[in-house]
């Protein structure tokens, strides 16, 4: 994988690229688990992984709204307390704060951490400012919305952002986004990646893309963006 037109990378995670949501595989290793960044970690490759917001305000990696799905409870994540949902468990441990996975991490691998935003805008930033205090590894706070991110710049500004991109995003939504975000990095959709409005983004910025499952998306890709999000078969 050749280096960004944009020059250096200050989350760069190498020829391993990101797990992710850690490097899961089923039941004995669930995805955003704190088992599973730890195999993430012994392979050497970054962590890409979700954030969500308590009803106190504590930020938990989980990406879906509800638990039902990880942990066969009903209890939405932004409705619930940080000790309501403590007694919940992802595999054989409680759901990890995003404190835990700092402190697994400890500036090993670069981390991308991705907002979900939800109905909590204005409230993520003071969130985010209190749990990444102190933390000195490399990461980057990333989401699909752009407003959080304007905000980052405002409040957050030491702080690198990136802007999420799917592939079904009008031309003019993807102006519009760019502006208001004013990304240091893009994560797009992989059949977006190869597309001129990605490449031209490239020449500005590092672009990575997910969700990479095969060997031959890991082959396409590979001189199309800086850094692969993987999982499955699209390990390296």
């Amino acid at each position: 994988m050749r280096s960004s037109p944009s020059g250096a990378d200050p989350l760069d995670p190498g020829p391993k690229g990101f797990a992710h949501r850690g490097l899961h595989a089923g039941p004995p290793f669930p995805e955003n688990s704190l088992l599973a960044f730890a195999v993430a970690l012994e392979l050497g490759a970054g962590i890409e992984c979700d954030l969500r917001l308590t009803a106190d305000r504590r930020v938990l990696v989980f990406h879906d709204a509800d638990a039902w799905r990880m942990c066969g409870s009903p209890m939405e994540i932004g409705r619930s307390t940080y000790a309501e949902l403590a007694r919940l468990h992802v595999g054989e441990h409680p759901i990890p704060a995003l404190e835990s996975l700092l402190h697994l991490v400890g500036g090993r691998v670069p981390l991308l951490l991705e907002v979900k935003v939800e109905r909590d805008l204005w409230r993520w930033v003071p969130a985010l400012r209190r749990a990444l205090a102190g933390y000195e590894g490399a990461f980057g706070i990333m989401s699909f919305d752009p407003r959080l991110m304007r905000l980052m710049k405002t409040n957050l500004p030491a702080v690198r952002r990136g802007l999420v991109m799917p592939d079904g995003w009008t031309r003019w939504k993807r102006r519009v986004a760019l502006w208001l975000a004013d990304p240091d990095f893009l994560a797009v959709e992989t059949s977006a990646a190869a597309r001129p409005w990605a490449q031209r983004e490239r020449r500005r910025r590092p672009v990575y893309s997910w969700t990479v499952r095969t060997p031959d998306q890991r082959k396409a890709l590979a001189d199309q963006v800086d850094a692969l999000i993987w999982e499955g078969d699209g390990r390296p």
